[in-house]
C-alpha cells in the first residue's frame, strides 16, 4: 500500500512515516501543507492520503478543503482525515461521493492508541471502505432532522448502520451490541432492503448504505 501524509507537525509527520514503514506501508511522500499535498498526490497517485485538517498557511480547514479537491481530482485515491477536531462543514462533499470513488475515513488523533488499528483503517479505506471514529459518527448523525428513507429503519438498524460507518465487521458489531452475528446479518439485510440498495455486491452495498446515512446527516433541516 502506498500512502501520502499531510501533517504540519514535523515530529508527528516523521513519527507516522517510521511507524507505517515498520509495518510495510510505503510512504511515498510526507508533506507539511495543502499545496504540497495536492502536488504529491498528482505525482505519486497513492492508494490513500492521510490528511490533517488544519494545515498552513491559515491552519483552519486547508487540509479538509484539499481532501475534497482530491476526491474530485483523484477519485481512486482513498482519503483518511486524521485530526484533533471534528469538522462537519465539508462532510457532505467529502463523504457524499458515490460509486467509483475510493474509501474515506475520519479518525481523531487522541483516540488512536494502537498503530495496528490505524494501519487496518488505512487498508479498509484503500479497499473502498470506511473508517470513522465513533465521535465523528455521533456528531455527523446527530444533525439528522429531515425525513428520508432512513426514517424507515428501526432503532436497532440505525445502531447497526452507525457501527458499519466505523468500518466494523459483522462480528465486531455483534460484540458491540451483545447479539449474535446472525442477528446482525438479518438487520443488515433488512436495512439494505429499506434503502433499496442493489444486491450485486455486498461489500459495495455496505459503503453505499453508510454514504446515504452520512449524506442524510448533512442535509439541512
Amino acid at each position: 500500500m502506498r500512502v501520502v501524509i499531510a501533517e504540519d507537525s514535523a515530529i508527528l509527520r516523521e513519527g507516522l512515516v517510521q511507524l507505517l514503514e515498520l509495518r510495510e506501508v510505503r510512504v511515498v511522500a510526507a508533506v507539511a501543507d495543502a499545496e504540497a499535498l495536492l502536488a504529491a498526490v498528482d505525482e505519486h497517485r497513492p492508494d490513500v492520503a492521510v490528511i490533517d485538517i488544519r494545515l498552513p498557511p491559515g491552519h483552519r480547514d486547508e487540509g479538509l478543503r484539499a481532501a475534497v479537491t482530491l476526491r474530485q481530482r483523484h477519485p481512486g485515491t482513498g482519503v483518511l482525515i486524521f485530526s484533533q477536531y471534528v469538522e462537519t462543514a465539508y462532510a457532505d462533499r467529502l463523504f457524499g461521493s458515490g460509486a467509483g470513488f475510493a474509501g474515506v475515513g475520519y479518525l481523531l488523533k487522541e483516540r488512536v492508541v494502537d498503530i495496528a488499528e490505524f494501519v487496518d483503517a488505512l487498508h479498509r479505506v484503500a479497499a473502498g471502505g470506511t473508517a470513522l471514529d465513533p465521535d465523528v459518527v455521533t456528531q455527523l448523525f446527530g444533525a439528522v432532522r429531515r425525513a428520508t428513507a432512513l426514517d424507515a429503519l428501526t432503532p436497532r438498524e440505525r445502531e447497526v448502520l452507525a457501527l458499519m460507518a466505523q468500518g466494523r465487521t459483522n462480528r465486531s458489531i455483534a460484540d458491540a451490541l451483545t447479539v449474535t452475528e446472525r442477528a446482525v446479518e438479518k438487520h443488515i439485510a433488512n436495512l439494505f432492503g429499506k434503502l433499496d440498495l442493489p444486491t450485486s455486491d455486498a461489500g459495495n452495498r455496505r459503503v453505499l448504505a453508510v454514504l446515504r446515512y452520512l449524506e442524510a446527516a448533512r442535509r439541512p433541516s
